[in-house]
């Protein structure tokens, strides 16, 4: 079965690909599509949904899109949905994401670990021209004291579990198992499955 999956984040898609192995994930790259979805919903699954619908009815093929971010509990879940254009839309690429890090570690700077606590949320959303599946993943950390790590994206390197490695310090399979995108895929997949 074909799923178009609604990102160029090589890094998301990676993921999705090594969790839903059963499918065969294409991309917007692989259509030539360069839709440009408006994320202007309050909520994750408001965005997700919105991406999944759009994308599919331009292509007709069943989408899945997510919408995720970091949650900030000193700060009333900050960033939330503006995780990647809390700087601006102009920031909110990949390639902006050290200097996003940066702007979180420098507001928390001195905050005690037990300030520091956040939630990584991803909700993802699949869309075949019927209705929607939903899937939704949560997990939590803290925020590191500074960026630790070279895998991952976004703020894997500011994202401290437990042992006290970042998410970025994680190898690919490892981050895969725990990921907040791995549990919102996997609802996903049983629902598509059943």
């Amino acid at each position: 079965m074909k799923i178009l999956v609604a990102s160029g984040n090589e890094g998301k898609i990676k993921e999705i690909k090594s969790i839903l192995k059963e499918f065969d994930i294409i991309t917007l790259n692989d259509i030539k599509n360069t839709v440009e979805v408006i994320e202007d919903g309050k909520t994750f699954e408001e965005n997700a949904k919105k991406k999944a619908k759009e994308i599919y009815e331009q292509t007709l093929i069943p989408c899945l899109a997510d919408d995720s971010g970091i949650c900030i509990q000193e700060y009333n879940g900050w960033p939330g949905v503006k995780t990647a254009r809390f700087l601006g839309e102009d920031k909110a690429s990949n390639k902006n994401a050290k200097e996003r890090n940066e702007y979180i570690l420098n507001k928390m700077q001195g905050l005690e670990k037990e300030k520091r606590k956040v939630d990584n949320i991803t909700v993802i959303a699949y869309y075949d021209g019927k209705k929607f599946k939903i899937g939704r993943g949560i997990l939590s950390g803290i925020i590191a004291e500074e960026a630790k790590g070279e895998n991952g994206f976004g703020f894997d390197e500011i994202f401290e579990l437990e042992d006290g490695r970042t998410l970025a310090q994680l190898t690919k399979e490892e981050k895969n198992s725990i990921s907040s995108r791995k549990k919102a895929l996997q609802e996903i997949k049983r629902q598509i499955i059943s």
